[in-house]
């Protein structure tokens, strides 16, 4: 039923009551994408430091459509993940449809390019400012890459940063391999879709109140570590 009351009044009743499936939209919601960017992080830092690294055939093609994959079409990533993770698909005997995991898994291959393609020119960087200085030290592969992606932690944080707030915001994707299930798959973004259509104002804006306080302050403190990092290099 369409809300007749202003929503605004009762968004803030349901924050202030800390109401209790607010909150819990909002801890899987967190659950989710931090699962997904530590799995992106794990997964895209080192790409990203190969990349700079490791000169190869083809190198450029890949960076290129590396770059390209920072803005996959949400929509197309969960069908995509729809297909390979439903019951006819190859990977149907997971039983990963419909729960967190494959929400998680949705995620992650969204923020994974831009956490690769971001690292790719934090590491090329500096290897460009501090590449003799390991040559001359005969640094192996692997020590060149663990060596340049520790001095540039601060940057890379920052890109990491960049994929959460990315990840948090996540709707088309995520409502698809998860469903939007009460209680189980239910997060900040489909929730408030979801609550929107039905009239649910109050709990549509909420749920938003509560997004745009994270976004922010995601923004805020890779804006922070940005000019911290600026400052130390000076």
């Amino acid at each position: 039923m369409i809300e007749t009351q202003f929503p605004v009044a009762g968004a803030l009743s349901l924050l202030t009551g800390l109401d209790a499936e607010l909150f819990g939209i909002v801890g899987l919601s967190l659950a989710v994408s931090l699962s997904a960017v530590f799995l992106a992080a794990l997964v895209g830092l080192p790409i990203g430091a190969l990349l700079a690294l490791v000169p190869f055939k083809g190198r450029d093609a890949v960076i290129v459509v590396l770059n390209a994959c920072m803005g996959l079409p949400p929509v197309v990533v969960g069908l995509a993940l729809y297909l390979l993770l439903s019951r006819a698909g190859p990977l149907g005997e997971w039983g990963l449809l419909f729960t967190p995991g494959a929400m998680v898994v949705a995620q992650a291959v969204l923020v994974l390019p831009i956490v690769a393609a971001l690292a790719r020119q934090v590491v090329a960087d500096l290897w460009d400012e501090y590449g003799d200085q390991l040559r001359s030290f005969g640094a192996g592969r692997a020590r060149m890459v663990a060596t340049l992606l520790w001095d540039g932690r601060l940057a890379l944080l920052t890109a990491v940063l960049a994929g959460f707030g990315r990840a948090a915001a996540e709707v088309g994707a995520v409502i698809i391999v998860g469903g939007n299930i009460r209680g189980v798959t239910r997060t900040m973004t489909t929730a408030i879709a979801l609550e929107t259509s039905k009239g649910n104002l109050s709990l549509a804006l909420g749920l938003g109140l509560v997004l745009i306080c994270i976004v922010l302050l995601i923004n805020a403190s890779a804006y922070a570590l940005g000019e911290w990092t600026r400052r130390e290099l000076r």
